[in-house]
């Protein structure tokens, strides 16, 4: 019963070249047939949605903020029983909430699941330096919530060089060996063709596709060359089952998993196949907002969803002119709606039908992009105004500087719809647009985990719920519980009505 481990690819701060190194090895690991997927450490929708179009893999988030340490690592081995994992982290490896404390940093994700952790590092315009940077990063103590902190020193077990150039290598690999102790698993040289900026990490348009699959695949067989792609899998495949959720080994060494687990699985394997999932009666029809301009989703959301019997329905509000059929709730997710507000205001017929469903006291989730396609107006880039669905009512302008962002948890002082009085679900905002919605009509508190601040957030009318905020449902079941009865209870009002 080997366990693919899979890792991480961490760096010490951002711009080290860990997203490129985390494209490289899941192009090599799908050229290997290994069956790769992509995690995220930290809320970042974006980078999954780049691994899943451009590389064609799946993808999720790790977040040790948002997830408790246990349900992270029975969904980590979960996956690894199909899968090979590869975690990126995000910004620097110790780099955690508010900025002084290691709390919800990649490492503590490393530490939670004790993966191997693959440090890339930036050797433009130093040599003998990085030994000593390798070495901070090796001793360095973060505050773990486990009692196993630290058995591993700091997870580190191997290292990759990015913009190092071939002829100093050699030399680097067996400083940084002996200094160490730690294994230099390659290098990445400097890479001309390699274009994927912040930019395409945004949305990658179907035209710029191609042009990224043929850099993934540079990039495949540049690596290929220049990594021991030989010592990381040995690294990912080590087998450590003991560790990683609740599965017991017996004494074949057969793993038996726990019914959680196994619905888990069926839930993975389901997940953007659109099949229906046969472990839940499915009662509920959500329509899920998905297409270019609506895209942001977390995994552990929709499947919280399908747990409780739903059964997740796509369409475009770019592209549709009618909402699907015998819908029972909507869920409108973030993304991009500013970019495509001039074909979100053309398609009327859905605008209008999103308006009177609201009218007619559909339950309605709306996450910031979805929240400003709710409102009456929204502005492009270019400060056009175009018109919305109109359910409430204000514009969405661009503000410029980023308003808000970060982890927040949201609470609300009396009971609100979906939300009761003393509640909290955790999410994160990040947003350059804002509203000009009336502060009053505001029901909720976003507050930051560290330090006093807060400030109104989320809108409620009717059954429609909609906020910048994104929220992680499985943080507060009673919210996505109450959310699904209440869709529940449309659709018997429904059926009466026919």
């Amino acid at each position: 019963g080997d366990r693919v481990v899979g890792f991480m690819i961490a760096a010490p701060r951002s711009g080290s070249g860990k997203t490129m190194v985390t494209c490289g090895i899941l192009e090599l690991l799908k050229r290997k047939q290994k069956n790769p997927f992509s995690y995220k450490c930290g809320p970042d929708y974006i980078d999954g949605l780049f691994h899943r179009k451009v590389l064609g893999i799946e993808g999720g988030n790790l977040d040790s903020f948002f997830e408790q340490p246990q349900d992270m690592r029975e969904k980590y081995a979960a996956v690894s029983e199909t899968h090979f994992p590869v975690v990126e982290g995000v910004m620097g490896y110790f780099d955690g909430l508010g900025g002084d404390t290691t709390a919800a940093s990649s490492w503590e994700v490393a530490d939670i699941l004790d993966l191997p952790v693959v440090l890339v590092v930036d050797a433009k315009g130093a040599s003998l330096s990085l030994a000593a940077l390798i070495k901070g990063f090796q001793v360095f103590q973060g505050e773990s919530q486990l009692s196993q902190a630290n058995k591993n020193g700091n997870h580190i077990q191997a290292v990759i060089l990015n913009r190092i150039s071939p002829m100093l290598y050699p030399r680097m690999k067996a400083v940084i060996e002996k200094e160490t102790g730690v294994l230099v698993a390659g290098y990445v040289p400097e890479l001309d063709f390699w274009q994927v900026g912040s930019r395409h990490l945004g949305l990658v348009l179907p035209g710029e596709i191609e042009n990224l699959q043929e850099q993934m695949r540079q990039l495949g067989d540049c690596l290929e060359k220049t990594l021991d792609v030989d010592v990381l899998l040995k690294l990912g495949e080590k087998a450590d089952i003991d560790v990683l959720g609740s599965v017991t080994v017996t004494a074949d060494g057969s793993s038996q998993k726990c019914e959680a687990q196994k619905n888990a699985d069926l839930v993975l394997q389901n997940q953007f196949a659109g099949e229906k999932i046969s472990h839940s009666v499915i009662r509920i029809r959500l329509g899920v907002a998905w297409d270019e301009a609506f895209c942001f989703y977390y995994r552990d959301n929709l499947e919280f969803l399908e747990k409780q019997g739903v059964q997740i329905v796509r369409f475009s509000p770019v592209h549709d002119k009618h909402l699907p059929d015998d819908l029972d709730g909507l869920l409108l997710g973030g993304g991009y709606p500013e970019l495509y507000a001039k074909a979100l205001e053309e398609n009327e017929t859905i605008r209008n039908e999103i308006r009177r469903k609201a009218e007619e006291d559909m339950p309605i989730l709306a996450e910031c992009g979805g929240y400003l396609y709710l409102l009456k107006e929204l502005e492009d880039e270019n400060g056009t105004g175009y018109e919305m669905a109109g359910v409430f009512s204000g514009k969405g302008f661009k503000k410029g500087k980023n308003s808000h962002f970060g982890y927040i948890t949201v609470e609300t002082e009396s009971d609100s719809l979906y939300l009761k009085a003393g509640e909290r679900i955790k999410g994160h905002e990040f947003h350059y647009w804002e509203s000009t919605q009336d502060e009053n009509e505001l029901k909720m508190q976003a507050k930051k985990p560290t330090g006093k601040r807060s400030w109104p957030c989320v809108t409620v009318k009717n059954q429609v719920m909609a906020g910048f905020p994104h929220l992680y449902y499985p943080s507060q079941e009673g919210f996505g519980e109450r959310f699904v009865q209440a869709c529940d209870r449309y659709r018997m009002k429904r059926k009466r009505q026919q």
